[in-house]
């Protein structure tokens, strides 16, 4: 664990800001399961996006506090005191797998999105109390973090990471490790495991999770009764991913605190965006962050879709969805059984006034605004490559 004094700040501005890191807090055990939350009786009206919020980049390469800064797939903001972490997915390569405590500032009479301060750095732990370590030489205990989310009931952090899978095919020596959502302290300490539906687990046949499409977007719903998990691509069992003609079906899981799983949604995936450059190069789509629209209405959410293509570039695509009338995907059957939650298009950030467009993968409310619409933060992770960089844009939405 490593915690750094306010005094070692890394400011992405032009002026400085000075608050410390948020204090740690005990880790806290899961409430008692909660029961399936009523939908509402009235249906609320769709979000919409009322303007751009401007942009802040940290180079890539930054160092902090003996740390390379990048590869944020995730953030989230505490309301209690406005302090926002954000997680990094380092595998333990560059640094312990951590997570990042940072004071975003919006100033003006819009609101608008000025300067972006780290205020420290803190390694998740081990329930032994050690960091994390890297994959090669490790013991099998390597996380891959991809979300984070603080409690709104205990203030502890919630954190899922994707697992790994190398078969054989692969062609590296071979390496299953489960997907895991689990509580940390402010401080890192372990906190506890949810149980992950048997369908994820990492197998070397033909179900489970794929290499590197776990679960990738992580939001608790219904004020903090219910851990909703969305993975990134398609279980093997749920069919191919998504190609230039063809979407595919992901899932969305709804749980208690304590794991227990609620249900099981379909969710369409969008084909991807565009022809790779050259032909037959690397291109994808898939599901990179999942954010409860309200604490009340537990079928409501945002979806980030992100589709990279060589030769092209990213495609940002910010989704409503809705899960009412969507049916449960049947036990250990395809997704594509099930009906599906209901989608539409809110944002395609290609609309935004940004100079280029990077891997965005994390979304998190910020602030309420004095107009009645809120603060939405978006951040890109820079794969730690020279050629990216970290974004953070902010967008208003109002209901």
């Amino acid at each position: 664990m490593l915690r750094v004094p306010a005094a070692l700040a890394l400011v992405v501005t032009s002026a400085a800001c000075g608050s410390a890191p948020a204090p740690a807090a005990p880790a806290v055990e899961p409430a008692a399961p909660a029961a399936a939350p009523a939908v509402p009786a009235s249906p609320r009206p769709p979000l919409e996006v009322a303007g751009f919020l401007g942009e802040q980049r940290i180079p890539p390469g930054t160092q902090f506090a003996g740390t390379t800064v990048g590869g944020f797939s995730g953030l989230d903001r505490d309301p209690a005191d406005g302090t926002w972490v954000v997680v990094s997915d380092d595998r333990s390569e560059l640094a312990p797998a951590r997570f990042y405590t940072a004071d975003l500032r919006f100033d003006g009479a819009d609101g608008a999105l000025s300067a972006v301060e780290l205020t420290g750095t803190t390694s998740f732990l081990r329930p032994d109390g050690s960091p994390h370590p890297p994959l090669q030489g490790g013991d099998g205990t390597t996380v891959d973090p991809e979300d984070i989310r603080i409690d709104p009931i205990g203030g502890d952090l919630l954190w899922s990471q994707e697992g790994e899978r190398i078969v054989p095919a692969d062609g590296g020596p071979p390496t299953l490790i489960d997907p895991t959502v689990r509580f940390a302290a402010r401080d890192g300490r372990f906190g506890a495991e949810l149980p992950v539906p048997p369908e994820w687990r990492a197998d070397a046949g033909e179900r489970g999770i794929r290499q590197n499409l776990g679960p990738e977007g992580l939001t608790f719903a219904d004020g903090g009764r219910l851990v909703v998990t969305a993975l990134e691509g398609p279980l093997l069992q749920d069919g191919p991913v998504p190609t230039r003609t063809a979407g595919a079906v992901s899932r969305i899981v709804v749980q208690t605190r304590t794991g227990e799983v609620v249900s099981r949604f379909a969710y369409p995936q969008e084909p991807i965006f565009a022809d790779p450059v050259p032909a037959g190069g690397f291109a994808n789509n898939g599901v990179t962050a999942l954010l409860a629209v309200d604490d009340t209405d537990p079928t409501r959410f945002l979806v980030l879709e992100r589709s990279f293509v060589t030769g092209v570039g990213n495609a940002v695509r910010l989704y409503e969805i809705d899960t009412a009338g969507a049916t449960d995907i049947p036990e250990g059957r395809p997704a594509g059984e099930a009906t599906p939650v209901r989608k539409r298009l809110l944002l395609d950030l290609a609309e935004l006034p940004l100079a280029s467009l990077d891997n965005v993968e994390g979304m998190a409310w910020g602030p309420d605004r004095a107009d009645g619409s809120r603060t939405l933060v978006l951040v890109s992770d820079d794969n730690f490559s020279d050629t990216q960089v970290t974004q953070f844009v902010a967008v208003a939405v109002r209901n």
